[in-house]
């Protein structure tokens, strides 16, 4: 089949001419979503973001296995943070969370969030996910304290009853 050798050849790092094959793939049968999510996904790698939204929507609108919408709204959103449009970015990726446990989606809604200057709650994200997912001996020896301070960081404790002189 046409669509697994456009893969294969994207696999193979041969990019370009698995973008052209994979146009072709999606001129010929426009309602098929794995398709134009496979087209959306090469247009990425080729770093042509702006190209790319097309085939994310229509993949979506289109309707997709979920294993496979989970990572359309995933490159979907990150390819709205990408090109400043960061509110398009977090609701994209806000309908995934709604849908789907993932870290991965946490990961990337927390850079939307950081570009939207919203610094607390991107670090809070991010601080939370290490704290749970690390398996470095040296995290997790502090990941209850990471997670308490998670959402605190702007916090200034009173340091004049340290050692009990309050």
């Amino acid at each position: 089949m046409n669509l697994d050798k456009a893969v294969k050849l994207r696999s193979e790092g041969k990019l370009e001419e698995s973008n052209k094959m994979l146009i072709n793939l999606v001129n010929e049968n426009p309602d098929d979503a794995i398709i134009n999510y496979q087209c959306a996904w090469s247009y990425d790698v080729l770093e042509k973001e702006t190209d790319a939204i097309a085939y994310y929507e229509n993949a979506i609108r289109l309707g997709l296995p979920d294993e496979v919408l989970k990572e359309a709204y995933l490159g979907l959103g990150s390819t709205y943070r990408t090109i400043g449009e960061y509110e398009k970015s977090k609701k994209t990726l806000e309908l995934a969370m709604n849908k789907f446990k993932d870290n991965s989606l946490k990961v990337f809604y927390a850079m939307t969030l950081y570009n939207l200057e919203n610094y607390s709650e991107s670090m809070n994200i991010l601080l939370k996910l290490l704290a749970e997912t690390s398996k470095d001996n040296t995290i997790k020896g502090y990941s209850r304290a990471i997670e308490f301070y998670s959402d605190k960081l702007d916090q200034i404790y009173d340091t004049s009853i340290i050692g009990g002189e309050k």
